[in-house]
């Protein structure tokens, strides 16, 4: 498997920027503390998307993208994007006279590398100035690679270092409670393993994992529910429903769990514009609410069906799902002094609303990059092969989408822009035996150019043409052997031999 790329340049970048201004759309300020804020922004240090190096940005450059965030409520992270260029793919520094002559030049010479067509272009450039100026050679080669005019092969423990620098914390800085300021401003996730265990349908006991979401400054249940395994698809699957019932979040809070880590979730929350933020390891007190929850859950839901015998998944869920609702979300919470339903419906709210299920299910998958194979148009995809369009037969590298639990629906995205443009499919042998193809669409033809036979190549024309110009004779000493006419070889005897 291809290791998964950190992103685009223009993804990296809408990531830095929903990093500064996330949480000013989690913890909105207070009147008149706005620009107090974006100041304060504006003096930090940042880390740069590509070049990795110390960069600030202006007060006003902060200010358009918080007002860009804000006001995109589904989108946050799109339209915190660099936007494509209107030329972007165009080439327009490569004319069309020169594009004709590349075309040509590939067709004669295919196994030439892109800098020696580029050369020779040049050369060409020289000998006829109407096709000055020539592109550079990032060009040339990045118009070569996506028409594919492309090379073609020649024959032939608590010690660890992350718990260390958790003890460190806990002796440097000081362990203050924190509240949001506005609901869905930042949920609380995470999974519980339940002491109860459950009878599964294959007639085993397992331990189930409870998981759930609290909005942090109601302590409203968003959702609860056990599974089986703690893992990615199982941490979707609860919080799509959690945002479906309630809303979209500004920002979620959660360990570093292989789900929560997971490729899937970070990239589906990015889509979704909720911040992702994680607690140090080893550092449960940063995610106190939640583990608080936890054991009211052992405390009163667990305790009041210890003697159910046997306990099913499905009793269990059924059992949850009414606590939490009924009693958990309307019982006076000691700390607030109300409700948890009631301080969420009181406000303020910066809850979103929550796509459909479609768009959820395809919000939270990876990209990847695969390479494409050229002898049946397929790419490798978690074990198995993926058909490619014949319209895509030309790249080498494409930018593929989908989850690793359900792998049917991939789809082939642009990597500008991450539109889907088409959907891929697993590669049926049995139906392709069948013989039947589709006909591929030619591609154009070069405008045929007449020219001699055996015609040297530009660049080594005007080396050639340079060394004459010299004046120095060629340097190396040539050789003239006789001919030996094997018809009569009396002929060339020598007199002594006769």
């Amino acid at each position: 498997m291809e290791k998964d790329e950190v992103g685009t340049r223009t993804e990296r970048w809408a990531r830095l920027r929903f990093a500064i201004v996330g949480r000013l759309l989690a913890a909105p300020p207070t009147q008149g503390q706005l620009r107090v804020e974006l100041k304060e922004l504006s003096e930090r240090t940042w880390e740069h998307p590509t070049g990795g190096r110390p960069v600030r940005f202006g007060l006003s450059t902060i200010e358009r993208w918080y007002y860009q965030a804000k006001n995109a409520l589904r989108d946050p992270m799109k339209a915190l994007r660099r936007r494509s260029r209107r030329d972007a793919g165009t080439r327009p520094s490569l004319s069309e006279p020169l594009r004709r002559v590349l075309r040509v030049q590939y067709q004669d010479h295919p196994r030439w590398s892109y800098r020696l067509h580029h050369d020779n272009l040049v050369a060409r450039a020289r000998e006829e100035p109407k096709l000055s100026p020539v592109a550079s050679y990032a060009t040339v080669r990045r118009y070569m690679q996506a028409t594919g005019l492309r090379k073609l092969p020649r024959q032939g423990p608590p010690s660890t270092p992350g718990g260390e620098r958790a003890a460190r914390r806990l002796e440097a800085f000081e362990v203050r409670s924190y509240e949001a300021t506005h609901v869905h401003g930042l949920w609380h996730l995470d999974f519980h393993q339940g002491s109860r265990p459950v009878l599964t349908p294959q007639g085993t006991w397992m331990k189930p994992h409870l998981s759930g979401m609290l909005d942090d400054r109601s302590r409203y249940c968003c959702h609860l529910q056990w599974y089986l395994q703690e893992t990615a698809e199982t941490l979707v699957h609860g919080l799509s429903q959690a945002f479906q019932k309630r809303a979209l979040p500004r920002s979620v809070l959660m360990d570093h769990g292989a789900a929560m880590i997971a490729a899937e979730t970070v990239r589906g929350l990015e889509e979704l514009g909720v911040r992702q933020e994680l607690t140090l390891a080893h550092s449960p007190y940063q995610n106190g609410k939640q583990e608080s929850f936890w054991s009211q859950v052992e405390g009163r839901l667990l305790a009041m069906l210890e003697n159910v015998e046997p306990l099913t998944l499905e009793l269990l869920n059924e059992a949850t799902q009414a606590w939490s609702e009924l009693e958990y979300n309307r019982k006076v919470h000691e700390e607030l002094g109300t409700t948890p339903l009631h301080r969420y419906l009181e406000g303020p709210d910066l809850g979103r609303p929550s796509p459909d299920s479609e768009t959820l299910r395809l919000a939270f998958r990876l990209d990847q990059w695969r390479t494409q194979r050229k002898s049946d148009g397929t790419v490798r995809i978690e074990g198995a092969r993926y058909e490619v369009p014949s319209c895509f037969r030309h790249l080498s590298r494409l930018r593929v989408r989908y989850a690793r639990w359900d792998r049917s629906r991939v789809d082939l995205v642009d990597p500008r822009t991450g539109a889907v443009m088409s959907p891929l499919y697993p590669l049926d042998k049995q139906r392709n035996a069948d013989g039947r193809r589709r006909r591929l669409h030619p591609e154009p033809a070069p405008v045929p150019t007449p020219k001699g036979p055996g015609e040297i190549a530009p660049l080594l024309r005007g080396l050639m043409r340079e060394y004459a110009a010299t004046g120095l004779p060629p340097a190396y000493l040539p050789k003239h052997d006789e001919v030996i006419h094997q018809d009569n070889p009396e002929d060339h005897q020598t007199e002594e031999s006769r």
